[in-house]
């Protein structure tokens, strides 16, 4: 009987997926990600002896090595299909490594989109393991234990434990520590600007407003007097058309998406985190069951800062643009974008498999993430392809008493692109331009009116999650594998809190950094960390030695760290407590914000004397359905939210309410009853519903989605919903803990039974 082949790639998804493209002769297993790593009770990297590194298989890895060793071994060729980038080529080499496959057994294989033809090239081409690759990501995990094995003790003497430190994050959370110190810091400039409402004078009336520009060049207006100057001046003299200029203006589709910008624009326009943007990608890349299709792999690789399209990609983007929209909707020829410097452009940038499936063809088959994240990078890689979208563009400058005055307006002509897709931005959009009459140059202008308006100029933005990766990209720290998890890390950490979308330091994230900027200049230096990254990229591509890049960095870094030891001897940095705004009820003192084993809370400042706690509160949208009150997100002492009035805990028995749900209040109002609709809690989308139950809309707690409960889950009233632990986890303990119990005791009946016989 002949033998088959071995895949082993990441994920079981990934398996079902290619498991159905290669058909009988190939087992496809998957090897849950890593299988070996170093470890986490030691630094694990000698480095005194060429930084020997011990890798250690990974715990609860036992039965997947063990199955994936006897498979390997009974198997003709082993294909090592992980993910194609440095972690995906090192999981490669720790597999060959780990289950012992002879060189002559092993073949390399990368998939750059899960498809049928790919698939079936990809193992028709296979190559050796790259070892370049492998010890670029080598150098950067041995480089990330290096700092975050020996800075970080020091930050648990020095500060508070369970602090970290890291090449990246430490740099992310300094970017945002000093926007705040500008926000700090920023003096308000006064400025104004002055406004003229003018109309036609001849019979066909026209009116519209133009904004003053300066006298032959801008001129700032800087305070009350200069504007009063100005205004004094056009009241008495007449206006006129100086010019009218008419164009058509064309904009150009924005590039495909690589990394950084999906995850910028899935923040902004659908509002999911960097690291659950991923997540849904790589759903969408492993595969996802569509009816009459079968398990597809519907985008391609989403870690990549390439922005490259293949002739087939840019091919069939061309053929269903024509068939769909027609022949002006194409430019005429491919569109072709330019990959930034610096970038590795190993793979395609995120577009789809198949053009032809459509979002709303599959969206019965996808979840509502899924749907929304697909249809963002459908969108954007069809636009990419397709005509210039075209404005009318008309400016017109008006004269009066040698000062001007200045309106535009731009109107869509030609939607092009636009049909199918419009980039979001960061920044605030213009305001609405009504259009101008049809004016003509010398025509004279009748003053309506003049509106002055003081300003003040605006402090710098916080970061939001899609600037700060804007940023990040910008000063090329980082790569596109690292923006989620060094986000993530940074607010788990509390270094940062998010307010809204805005990212704003803690106490804490600001000693820290204060800490990392005195005593480790290199590690939170932008420019050391990105000149860092550019080694570890020739590393990549064989012309640095990855042993001698963490030699030359160890030298420096071993002589801060001693330096900081000797100069924090003795000390303890305190954090300053963050005061909130809300007084204690029982001292009448500002609360201030602390952490525990379940997150942040509130806790009065005085304590011995004084132990107040309570959980931090949000307001959200609606009003309560018993009292019409405030509804307030609340955090339980064991992290959970839930939602309740704010007068849960009012003294007056009179005006106290017990309303608390799981269900989240949303802005719209049920329109038979007008009460505030709730939704079920959990990601993606989900109906609302009303729950009055004197209403017709009424939606019974059991038809809601959640699983039933029992009399005993079901919380007393005024309790928070989850302080009650389900009676069938109590249950399920219970079984345990005897199961457990009947285990030592039968370990303890052989000594026992020996004890008796002596």
């Amino acid at each position: 009987m002949a033998k088959s082949n071995l895949v082993i790639v990441e994920s079981p998804a990934k398996a079902k997926t290619i498991g159905k493209y290669l058909g009988p002769g190939y087992q496809v297993k998957a090897s849950m990600g890593h299988v070996r790593d170093l470890p986490k009770s030691k630094i694990g990297v000698d480095v005194d002896h060429d930084f020997a590194v011990d890798y250690q298989p990974i715990k609860g890895k036992e039965e997947v090595i063990d199955d994936l060793k006897k498979t390997a071994k009974k198997s003709e060729k082993v294909f090592l299909a992980t993910d194609p980038d440095r972690e995906g080529e090192a999981i490669s080499w720790h597999l060959k490594e780990m289950l012992g496959i002879p060189d002559d057994k092993t073949y390399r294989v990368t998939f750059n989109e899960i498809t049928k033809k790919v698939v079936n090239d990809s193992i028709a081409h296979p190559r050796a393991i790259d070892m370049d690759l492998v010890n670029a990501q080598q150098a950067r995990r041995v480089l990330d234990r290096i700092v975050g094995y020996q800075i970080s003790p020091l930050l648990w003497k020095k500060i508070r434990r369970g602090l970290s430190a890291g090449r990246v994050q430490s740099v992310a959370t300094r970017l945002v520590c000093e926007r705040e110190e500008e926000i700090k810091a920023f003096i308000p400039q006064e400025y104004w600007s002055l406004e003229a409402d003018l109309a036609r004078i001849s019979p066909n009336q026209g009116q519209f407003k133009a904004s003053f520009y300066g006298k032959e060049k801008k001129m700032d207006l800087n305070n009350e007097e200069e504007v009063q100057a100005v205004a004094d001046a056009v009241r008495g003299a007449p206006f006129s058309v100086k010019s009218v200029k008419r164009q058509d203006k064309s904009r150009n589709p924005a590039p495909p998406f690589i990394t950084s910008t999906l995850q910028q624009e899935a923040s902004r326009k659908l509002n999911m985190t960097p690291r659950r943007t991923m997540s849904i990608a790589q759903q969408l890349y492993e595969g996802v069951d569509i009816e009459g299709e079968g398990t597809v792999g519907l985008i391609t690789y989403m870690r990549t800062d390439s922005l490259r399209l293949s002739d087939e990609a840019t091919a069939a983007a061309r053929d269903f643009i024509l068939s769909r929209y027609g022949a002006d909707y194409y430019p005429g020829k491919p569109r072709v974008y330019k990959t930034k410097s610096g970038a590795q452009d190993a793979h395609e940038a995120i577009r789809p498999s198949n053009v032809h499936l459509t979002p709303d063809e599959i969206k019965k088959s996808l979840t509502a993430e899924q749907y929304k994240l697909y249809k963002l990078i459908w969108s954007r890689f069809l636009a990419c392809q397709m005509a210039s979208a075209v404005y009318d563009s008309v400016s017109i400058e008006v004269e009066s008493a040698g000062y001007a005055f200045r309106a535009t307006h731009s109107a869509l002509k030609f939607s092009g692109y636009t049909a199918v897709y419009v980039e979001g931005k960061d920044e605030e959009e213009e305001a609405f331009q009504s259009p101008l009459p049809d004016l003509k140059e010398g025509e004279p202008l009748e003053l309506k009116g003049l509106t002055p308006d003081q300003h003040f100029t605006q402090p710098p933005s916080r970061y939001t999650e899609a600037t700060l990766i804007k940023a990040l990209e910008e000063k090329g720290i980082g790569r596109p594998s690292t923006y989620a998890p060094t986000i993530s890390t940074i607010l788990d950490r509390e270094y940062v809190v998010k307010e809204g979308k805005n990212l704003r330091p803690t106490p804490l994230g600001e000693v820290v950094t204060g800490l990392m900027k005195d005593k480790f200049t290199d590690i939170v230096d932008t420019a050391f960390t990105a000149n860092m990254e550019e080694q570890l990229d020739q590393v990549e591509t064989g012309k640095v030695d990855w042993k001698s890049l963490l030699g030359q960095f160890y030298g420096g870094f071993e002589k801060e760290l001693k330096q900081a030891e000797a100069d924090l001897d003795g000390e303890r940095i305190k954090v300053p407590d963050e005061v909130s705004d809300v007084i204690c009820p029982k001292c009448g003192r500002n609360l201030v914000y602390k952490s525990g084993r379940f997150g942040r809370f509130l806790a009065c400042p005085g304590w011995p004397e004084c132990d107040h706690t309570q959980p931090i509160v949000i307001e959200m949208p609606g009003k309560c359905p018993k009292c019409g009150g405030k509804i307030l997100k609340k955090t339980s002492k064991r992290g959970y939210a839930y939602y309740g009035c704010e007068n849960n805990s009012n003294k007056d028995e009179a005006r106290r309410c017990d309303f608390m749900t799981w269900d989240v209040p949303v802005k719209d109002n049920c329109p038979q009853c007008g009460h505030t609709l709730f939704k079920k809690s959990g990601r993606g989308f989900k109906k609302p519903f009303c729950i009055n139950p004197e209403c017709p809309n009424f939606l019974p707690e059991d038809q809601r989605g959640y699983k039933k409960k029992t009399t005993a889950e079901t919380p007393a009233e005024g309790t928070p919903p989850e302080e009650k632990k389900p009676a069938k986890k109590a249950a399920a303990k219970k079984t345990t803990a005897k199961k457990t119990t009947a285990k030592k005791t039968a370990a303890k009946k052989p000594a026992a039974k020996k004890k008796a016989e002596s």
